[in-house]
């Protein structure tokens, strides 16, 4: 079982930067899939980001140029660095790992933008 910990949001102004983390409780070196949801208030959950196991990373249109997944496997911890931030970010983020057959999710963390 992995439990994963979000930090980092907040309240940024627009053109700003935030790096979100999610720390998971164990290795994620074996970890196949990890992911960047959010979910604005009244929206469904959206893939923001995707780094697979091979290194990959795909990006949702809308953050794409402006936000980068990543991973410290010795720190067991994603990240998310968001730059260029506008008021269209704002959202819960929620961080997901997939490591096959289970999936974990972390609690979610609020990211505002003001304009």
């Amino acid at each position: 079982q992995v439990q994963l910990v979000e930090s980092g949001g907040g309240l940024v102004q627009a053109g700003g930067s935030l790096r979100l983390s999610c720390a998971a409780s164990g290795s994620i070196f074996s970890i196949n899939f990890m992911r960047w949801y959010r979910q604005a208030p009244g929206k469904q959950r959206e893939l923001v980001a995707e780094l697979t196991s091979r290194g990959n990373t795909n990006y949702a249109d809308s953050v794409k140029g402006r936000f980068a997944i990543s991973r410290d496997n010795a720190k067991n911890t994603m990240y998310l660095q968001m730059n260029k931030l506008i008021p269209e970010d704002t959202a819960v983020y929620y961080c997901r790992m997939t490591k096959w057959p289970s999936d974990y999710w972390g609690q979610g963390t609020q990211v505002t933008v003001s304009s």
